[in-house]
């Protein structure tokens, strides 16, 4: 897939996860998607940091959103090639420091199959 391409799934993605738009941040993932971050590790610690598949990102991202509704996602940086997108961003929450994010994207067909969170 060409990197234009996955470079606009990720502005989707940030679009999405900026408006706390649930649904056009699911719509751009597989069904059976995984999803690891460090904040779940330390929230849920059953799960090693891992959620698998639609319904679970939906209530994490949820809960999420909920406790912190001035969460935000400042961009700063991406790198495509054919099959995933790294992106480095900035974490912004009333009341808490900045902190500085990569997440990388896998994407196949058009859709993310798998993501992961690094704390910087």
């Amino acid at each position: 897939m060409e990197s234009l391409i996955l470079e606009n799934i990720a502005e989707k993605w940030f679009d999405a996860f900026n408006k706390h738009d649930l649904e056009a941040l699911l719509a751009l993932y597989e069904e059976d998607a995984q999803h690891f971050s460090p904040k779940l590790k330390i929230r849920q610690p059953e799960t090693g940091g891992w959620v698998r598949g639609q319904a679970a990102l939906r209530e994490w991202w949820k809960d999420s959103f909920e406790r912190l509704p001035t969460l935000r996602y400042q961009p700063t940086s991406f790198t495509a090639n054919d099959q995933r997108v790294f992106m480095e961003y900035i974490r912004t929450v009333a009341g808490e420091p900045d902190m500085l994010i990569a997440e990388v994207l896998e994407i196949g067909q058009g859709k993310i199959n798998a993501s992961r969170v690094y704390h910087g």
